[in-house]
């Protein structure tokens, strides 16, 4: 997990629309609300006394029949996938969404009026840098049954390719690529969902699409009309007259692009994928996307995110030339031996530090602390994590050497593993919010042997020397 150089986003002001469910039928208000930092994307029942509140968590996925739908303390959210595409297509962060219903709205069978909505009252920064995952490895995922395929890669920023294959004359092979998130609104929002003709005929048998109509879904005509088939669409759409087009798609619906469904299972990736709970930084290659394949992918790289976070050791390469030597730093912090405690920087940013220490037997406090079994005392590791992240602090200032750097306060610190001689440790410290007035707020952490040793908050301030 990354801290990257710019905030969590909120709406600036709750806006709502009105709808109505593709499979129930019922109409259904659903409200964006503006949600603290952290929060994520939760959906609220306020139908129900009293609401529920349903995390956009793929734990709490039930089934993907026509959808991604999930449920929480018996309550349920149906089709939950444009809604969350457009929040993150829209680079939100945190956000409630209100339902009076079990089902989001259908709308057009796309999100571009969720997009529209968001953009109609405007999106804020708040006080908390966001936190992405960044893909360093492949992930992938295979369905055997299916031959659906999902694979991550490493990447600059999000990125999505679809390639479909529906195995049909009137729909074959159709790709689609989504490069930046930036291009949401205008290239993949609009693109609305599809049916073949064969499970609209299914579907209706079994008293499903009650809220269907021909402006909210593209019908794909895979085999041939009958005269009495013909005349049960007309009544379930309630329509006079229905036809199929040249481009063989039911009535009179234009396509808003050529590849319109690959861009609509792109939007149901992105939607579905939404459900790991943080925003992620990689490229992703569906083969075949569905919803049970997404979600299980998203469960799949969910786990290896939390296996991470528990871990979430710095990856460096201890042999490698460090960015800042034992001299580079004596020139930056004011300690010195044998009261500096860290004896290498291998990355700097505006966000992070990762530096290292190595514990010796020499070290002057295994004399008197447990000479019998020495360990290393904890007050010191933290004071090591705190000169790290003192060079994190003092690298904002052109003359580091005129400054000193000062605690403030320390909370949530725990030790987990005993630190001994001969271990290497690495100090990774992470900005929980961004330096203002020479005061740093940060995550500190200290691996040994790649397990977490200790943990803490750190506040601290650079003052001028006198």
């Amino acid at each position: 997990m990354t801290k990257i150089n710019f905030n969590q986003r909120t709406l600036k002001d709750q806006v709502a629309l009105d709808g109505m469910g593709l499979h129930t039928g019922e109409s259904v208000t659903i409200i964006f609300k503006p949600a603290p930092v952290d929060t994520g994307y939760v959906f609220v029942r306020t139908d129900l006394i009293p609401s529920v509140k349903i995390p956009a968590d793929v734990h709490y996925v039930i089934n993907t029949d026509r959808g991604t739908n999930l449920e929480k303390d018996g309550a349920k959210i149906q089709t939950s996938e444009h809604v969350l595409a457009a929040l993150v297509g829209m680079e939100v962060d945190n956000c409630y969404i209100e339902l009076n219903s079990a089902e989001s709205p259908i709308m057009d069978g796309s999100s571009k009026f969720f997009v529209e909505a968001i953009e109609s009252v405007g999106i804020e920064e708040q006080d908390k840098l966001r936190e992405e995952y960044v893909v360093t490895d492949l992930i992938t995922f295979k369905d055997d049954e299916t031959g659906s395929e999902i694979t991550l890669i490493p990447a600059e920023e999000y990125q999505v390719t679809t390639m479909v294959d529906f195995e049909t004359k009137v729909l074959g092979t159709q790709n689609a690529s989504l490069d930046t998130l930036r291009d949401f609104k205008e290239t993949i929002a609009p693109s609305r969902t599809f049916s073949f003709l064969h499970e609209l005929e299914m579907l209706l048998e079994h008293g499903l699409i009650k809220g269907g109509d021909l402006n909210n879904a593209i019908v794909y005509v895979d085999k041939p009309l009958s005269e009495s088939n013909m005349d049960r669409l007309k009544e379930a759409f309630g329509k006079d007259n229905i036809a199929i087009q040249p481009n063989g798609i039911l009535d009179n619906l234009s396509l808003h692009f050529s590849n319109e469904a690959a861009r609509h299972k792109l939007l149901d990736v992105i939607g579905d994928l939404a459900l790991v709970g943080v925003p992620i930084r990689g490229k992703v290659f569906a083969h075949k996307p569905g919803h049970k394949v997404n979600t299980d992918f998203s469960r799949k790289l969910s786990q290896i995110i939390k296996q991470e976070r528990r871990q979430n050791a710095p990856k460096v390469d201890l042999n490698a030339e460090p960015l800042m030597d034992v001299n580079d730093i004596i020139k930056m912090l004011p300690h010195r031996p044998p009261f500096l405690l860290v004896d290498k920087i291998f990355e700097l940013s505006e966000t992070h530090v990762i530096g290292l220490k190595n514990v010796t037997m020499n070290e002057p406090f295994f004399v008197g602390h447990f000479p019998g079994a020495p360990v290393m005392p904890g007050v010191l590791q933290i004071e090591a994590m705190a000169q790290a992240g003192g060079v994190l602090l003092l690298n904002t200032v052109p003359d580091p050497e005129n400054y000193l750097t000062l605690f403030m306060k320390m909370d949530n610190v725990k030790f987990k593993r005993p630190v001994k001689p001969g271990d290497t440790l690495l100090f990774k410290l992470e900005l929980i919010s961004p330096i203002r007035r020479g005061i740093c707020h940060m995550k500190g952490m200290i691996f040994a042997n790649r397990y977490l040793v200790t943990e803490g908050e750190l506040m601290a301030q650079i003052i001028k020397r006198k």
